[in-house]
């Protein structure tokens, strides 16, 4: 689980609009490589209440085809989601082929504000902690990306926002009696919080934490994070590895382990760190520059 925020040194030079610019560019082009791909994602906002996930998923889909990036926020379950499945009325906001979701809160609703504020008994609390990871590892292996995003704020801030949010008329609407009781209920929304953390932040699954106490900063920080996300799990560079490994672990083979080890050794130097390698010294004999001119 990863935490990102900027250094004081950083923030001094920050560019808020010139940097947003440049991922609206980046951002444009992860769409049309989804799209060619055929890739699904599925990106979770997850935060305690005015922590700026829709602010975040705001300036993320401005640049994007709404035909392509669409935004789940579910409200409360109707009495007949209240029979099905927990996860039924999440999986039925899946993409297709060639399509981003992103989800302004999630099925995590369970681990956090539903216990914290009594919408669901310890039986369904417990019945969800238990099938959350295999769900996302369903979700995994069905083939669509997850990032998950956890945005935190301090409790001054969040106290802060608040008090802005009730005096602006064009935002009174955003408080809710969830909203109301957040700051007398934080210190069960952090053990509910802490719980999650050490249940579902797993390898194949992790969180990535950002600071949130300065909106632009944050939102700079969770578009970055996607871009690598995305780009370097389907980077040209590892398919091949990433090919041979799932060939290893998916089809039986009588091969001795250290011969498996030798292989994928062969394969990361040849398709990883060669190509990396060249690159570099290519570009410090200016070569590029040279068969450009």
């Amino acid at each position: 689980m990863k935490t990102t925020d900027l250094k004081s040194s950083e923030t001094k030079k920050f560019n808020y609009d010139g940097e947003l610019a440049k991922l609206h560019l980046e951002l444009v082009n992860l769409q049309e490589w989804v799209k060619s791909q055929g890739l699904k994602v599925v990106i979770v906002f997850e935060g305690r209440d005015a922590s700026g996930k829709g602010g975040t998923i705001k300036r993320f889909t401005e640049p994007l085809n709404p035909r392509v990036c669409k935004v789940v926020a579910l409200g409360v379950p109707t009495e007949r989601e209240k029979t099905q499945w927990y996860f039924q009325r999440y999986v039925e906001q899946f993409p297709k082929a060639g399509e981003i979701v992103l989800f302004d809160r999630s099925w995590y609703n369970r681990a956090v504000v539903e216990p914290v504020n009594g919408f669901c008994t310890q039986k369904q609390y417990d019945v969800f902690m238990n099938q959350v990871n295999n769900f996302e590892q369903m979700i995994l292996e069905s083939g669509i990306h997850l990032v998950k995003i956890y945005m935190s704020i301090s409790k001054k801030e969040q106290a802060k926002r608040f008090e802005d949010i009730k005096s602006d008329p064009l935002k009174q609407w955003k408080m809710t009696p969830v909203d109301e009781r957040a700051q007398e209920l934080w210190d069960d929304y952090t053990i509910y919080k802490k719980a999650m953390f050490a249940k579902t932040n797993t390898a194949t699954s992790p969180w990535k934490i950002i600071r949130a106490n300065r909106k632009t900063e944050a939102r700079v920080n969770v578009i970055n994070h996607i871009l690598k996300s995305i780009s370097y799990v389907f980077h040209p560079l590892i398919m091949p590895l990433l090919g041979v490994v799932f060939y290893f672990s998916k089809t039986p083979r009588f091969i001795p382990e250290p011969i498996i080890k030798a292989k994928l050794f062969s394969i990361t130097i040849l398709t990883v760190i060669l190509p990396i390698l060249l690159f570099y010294l290519l570009k410090t004999i200016h070569f590029f520059e040279l068969i450009s001119n």
